[in-house]
């Protein structure tokens, strides 16, 4: 069977025409509200089936179906929120940007713009369809520019200091994945309390042989969820700084246990590393990863403040 092909997740589908004497269709229903907008069902069920299909061309178990619509769910109001402050500020993406993007995606999957639309027919989609996902995605990395990175700066005294103590290991890189048990901004002591209570809970399953991946599906906060937490690689100096201290004294498919933040109590799990033959990196290699490691500590917390300012109203159990 031919793998499927890779394209990013973004919310998509709006709903279908019914077409005059067809068979009787259920009516779509609201399954949040988000500000002045809504999040039907129907998109909910498109977006579900993707990760489904995501998880299964990574070798991810999926969650119970309604485990998953939570958690995708969860990620489509964020997704809502960040594309309407692209909206109120007037952000837009042009063509010749997302000509560059689509064919860049046709190329990571082996494939010329037009074998890639040709495989999305088959596959039951089109282009058009997945332009429109692709440009929402610019979009909120937009946002997502202006609003975190535009205002992260890097001094000369903390490239001093990053070169001074990663000395000859500064080129060290780790693969990681995590999953987020989060609190709510200004938590009560028993919000604390409880998110610990959970996070202790996932880490004892974890050693008890629970897949991390599959766990991270179905019971993480984090933006990586729906990728089985997976963050990626990182240069040392890219991982967040609660991290810092941790990641270095794990053995390769470790967890770790707890780790406190603003944003909760994340289990991060090392999945592999590389580098470290005593190279030193630059000072511009220094100042880029600074620059990201900086970026990825607000961007939790920034994506926090944006879903408490909003008004959410989640409906999916309440019909």
């Amino acid at each position: 069977m031919r793998p499927r092909v890779w394209i990013p997740l973004a919310l998509v589908m709006l709903l279908s025409p019914l077409s005059a004497m067809a068979e009787v269709v259920p009516l779509d229903r609201i399954v949040a509200v988000v500000n002045d907008d809504a999040i039907m069902h129907s998109q909910l069920e498109q977006r579900v089936a993707q990760v489904k299909s995501q998880l299964a061309s990574s070798n991810i178990s999926a969650p119970p179906e309604k485990t998953l619509e939570h958690q995708v769910l969860d990620r489509m109001i964020t997704e809502q929120i960040e594309l309407q402050m692209a909206e109120k500020g007037k952000l837009n993406v042009d063509e010749t940007q997302l000509n560059a993007t689509m064919r860049g995606i046709a190329q990571n999957n082996g494939m010329t713009l037009d074998q890639f639309a040709d495989r999305l027919e088959k596959e039951g989609q089109s282009l058009a369809e997945v332009r429109e996902q692709v440009r929402r995605e610019l979009l909120i990395r937009q946002v997502q520019q202006r609003e975190v990175a535009n205002k992260v700066t890097v001094s000369d005294r903390e490239i001093d200091r990053f070169l001074e103590q990663a000395g000859q290991n500064s080129n060290v890189s780790y693969h990681l994945a995590q999953i987020l048990v989060a609190v709510p901004q200004s938590p009560t002591p028993d919000q604390v309390r409880q998110a610990q209570a959970k996070a202790e809970k996932l880490y004892q399953e974890l050693k008890s042989g629970a897949d991390f991946r599959k766990l991270a599906v179905s019971e993480s906060d984090g933006g990586q969820a729906l990728k089985g937490g997976d963050l990626g690689w990182r240069p040392a100096a890219q991982i967040p700084t609660i991290f810092a201290d941790v990641i270095p004294d794990l053995t390769k498919g470790e967890v770790s246990q707890p780790i406190r933040s603003p944003s909760g109590f994340h289990l991060v799990k090392l999945i592999d590393s590389r580098g470290g033959d005593g190279k030193q990196i630059s000072r511009e290699q220094a100042s880029q990863a600074i620059f990201q490691r900086k970026v990825n500590d607000e961007l939790e917390a920034w994506t926090q403040e944006i879903r408490a300012s909003a008004y959410v109203d989640n409906r999916l159990d309440k019909q």
